[in-house]
């Protein structure tokens, strides 16, 4: 699998929150659970993984409903 950024949007599929961590595995070779792990890290780092990942929720468009 390859880093594909074009179809990028979260996921309900594996949603904790709001589905950015498993948007993000979805779209690239990284796990999830690498992704979740991440912004857990990086959030008591000086609170950097907490503004990504709001800048994600925001950013980031919804899933498109199947069929569309």
């Amino acid at each position: 699998m390859e880093w594909d950024f074009r179809n990028l949007a979260r996921s309900t599929d594996d949603a904790v929150l709001a589905g950015i961590c498993s948007g993000l595995g979805a779209h690239t070779p990284v796990p999830t659970w690498l992704w979740r792990a991440a912004m857990v890290v990086l959030a008591f780092a000086g609170g950097t993984g907490l503004v990504a990942y709001v800048a994600l929720w925001v950013f980031m468009p919804s899933p498109q409903p199947a069929g569309r």
